[in-house]
């Protein structure tokens, strides 16, 4: 008998917390207070305290936390920055949004940037680092700091895949000058629509993104006050969307907890596959195998109600043929995991995973 396993249940997880959830929303809509205001102030204050930085900065999207990020830290035309090519695109289309030129390399089998290659991508016009932790893992933080430090670079963290994982006990996003999340329903601590943030130790540019996210603006007491010096954009994370995470907040530990329990099931019943590269996570906000065949397990898997997910991340306009990433692409498969999924879905999973290899041999 056939057990569907879809790849997320968002709706599930609303159905676990809904009496919280929709008692946040209706004190929102209540008091009429949807932009900014009591809400965001204080997923803010969870989200600079979770992560350890000074402040925090709610904004509509990760991917206007990278832009705003560069932008804040002066990166401009004529700059490079480099990151790498495995990686989602709003990483590179905060680069070009910018004027910058985005300097791609090759990552490790951890799927992480390979800090051995940035030295030699360094010139003249290098700006910026952009190290992407993916996957609910963290680059190699202390040698990034000491390269970028030595080379008077900006560290600009992609975190959106990470938050909660840690480098020698600090969590990322912590690191750089600018740490950037996303809120997507997808992520480990998603809302229920887009949503963003950036953490930052700096207060100038934590105040700089305020004004950028807000049409140029700054806000005292609910104020708005004009800034002469600049302009900015509609990039606001509205009322409604800040209390939903605020009650998801308190659940975030539980999830992460859950994601590594169904990690750690995966783990010790598809090692004895050969044909499977297992992968090693923190937080897990993706389970990534590699394996032979590919293409052939995923179509196996959706003809037993088993939905995966393939990431094509080579951004080759930019990169060149870089060998891990290219492999990756052609290898990564994304099994379903999330804190909803039942103990019986999981070796579900793991029945049909095995029993293509079974056939193969």
């Amino acid at each position: 008998m056939s057990i569907k396993v879809p790849f997320v249940n968002l709706g599930l997880q609303y159905t676990d917390i809904r009496t919280e959830i929709e008692e946040a929303m209706r004190r929102v809509l209540s008091k009429g207070a949807f932009i900014l205001g009591e809400e965001v102030e204080i997923f803010e204050k969870k989200l600079s305290d979770f992560v350890g930085t000074k402040y925090a900065v709610g904004l509509n999207s990760g991917s206007d936390a990278l832009y705003f990020a560069l932008r804040s830290a002066g990166v401009g035309w004529g700059d490079e920055v480099i990151t790498v090519s495995y990686t989602f695109s709003a990483t590179i289309d905060a680069i070009l949004h910018c004027g910058a030129k985005p300097i791609l390399i090759d990552i490790n089998e951890d799927c992480l940037l390979n800090v051995d290659e940035i030295e030699r991508a360094i010139t003249l016009d290098t700006k910026a680092i952009i190290p992407v932790h993916l996957a609910g893992n963290i680059c190699d933080m202390g040698r990034i700091k000491e390269i970028a430090e030595k080379n008077n670079l900006i560290i600009i963290e992609d975190s959106a895949q990470a938050l909660g994982a840690e480098f020698e006990n600090k969590k990322a996003g912590a690191f750089g000058l600018v740490g950037c999340f996303s809120f997507y329903p997808t992520k480990i601590l998603g809302g229920c629509g887009d949503g963003g943030a950036i953490v930052t130790n700096n207060k100038v540019i934590a105040d700089k993104i305020r004004r950028l996210r807000d049409h140029g603006f700054s806000r005292k007491k609910y104020k708005r006050i004009k800034d002469s010096n600049g302009w900015g954009w509609n990039s606001r994370l509205d009322n409604i969307q800040a209390s939903i995470l605020n009650v998801k907040f308190k659940y975030l530990l539980n999830y992460i907890q859950e994601r590594k329990r169904i990690a750690e099931l995966y783990n010790r019943k598809l090692k004895t596959l050969s044909q499977i590269r297992l992968p090693g996570s923190q937080v897990y906000q993706s389970y990534i195998i590699r394996v032979l065949h590919r293409d052939d397990l995923r179509e196996h898997l959706k003809e037993a109600g088993i939905e995966t997910l393939l990431a094509d991340y080579s951004n080759r306009n930019f990169s060149g043929w870089l060998p891990t990433t290219d492999q990756m692409n052609k290898q990564a498969l994304y099994l379903p995991i999330y804190p909803e999924m039942t103990e019986a879905q999981v070796y579900y999973v793991i029945k049909s995973v095995k029993s293509f290899y079974e056939q193969k041999i």
